[in-house]
């Protein structure tokens, strides 16, 4: 077996393993011990963090899919085979959500991500139907500022047409060189037609504890 090939089988079996809801914080008062890597999944709300934390470990309901924005209002941690944790943040910029509401959701997302010392990486995830916002702007800059390892994941890819596809990938790509935290390579995905999660689970498995 190639070195290539082994590297896909072991992030096969991670993600197929056991995957557990453990821990719900609110507060950064309240987070879970920190004693394995984790990931975390930040992104404008419904920008389809659930869909694809479900589909990345094929399940159907690991996190719950919302179709009212701004629903999700705490951290929610997964264990993933006692080997890394899954981190689902609150989806951030909601204008619809009450100006003190979102200004709270924002100060645990990002004192959560400046300071979690076992943060090994964050997917922020990017609608490749509308490409970067000057909400995820001002993540990057923030994630960038806390000099935190981030890569981009272009969500939703099935809704493009081929070439709106390329142009998406190239424009997000561009966006990436301009942030000095931001990874080179870009992960472009649709969790509804299983479009590039298997380069994604390679790159996270990457980060698990073995």
């Amino acid at each position: 077996m190639t070195d290539e090939a082994a590297d896909a089988e072991a992030a096969r079996k991670l993600f197929a393993g056991a995957c557990d809801f453990i821990w719900g914080s609110s507060s950064v008062d309240n987070l879970p011990p920190a004693t394995l890597p984790e990931i975390a999944f930040v992104g404008r709300s419904n920008a389809g963090k659930s869909s694809l934390l479900n589909a990345l470990t094929s399940r159907k309901a690991l996190a719950r899919v919302s179709h009212t924005p701004g629903r999700t209002r705490q951290i929610n941690f997964f264990n993933l085979g006692g080997k890394i944790v899954l981190a689902d943040l609150p989806g951030y910029g909601y204008a619809k959500a009450s100006k003190s509401l979102a200004d709270e959701w924002q100060s645990l997302i990002f004192e959560y991500l400046r300071g979690r010392q076992n943060l090994r990486r964050v997917a922020v995830l990017i609608d490749a139907r509308r490409g970067t916002m000057d909400t995820d702007q001002q993540a990057m800059k923030l994630l960038d500022q806390a000099a935190v390892s981030y890569i981009l994941v272009l969500t939703k890819l099935d809704q493009l047409k081929p070439a709106e596809r390329v142009k998406a990938e190239s424009d997000i790509a561009a966006v990436a060189k301009t942030h000095t935290a931001a990874y080179p390579e870009i992960f472009a995905t649709s969790s509804l037609k299983n479009i590039g999660l298997e380069a994604l689970k390679q790159h996270f498995a990457t980060l698990a504890a073995y």
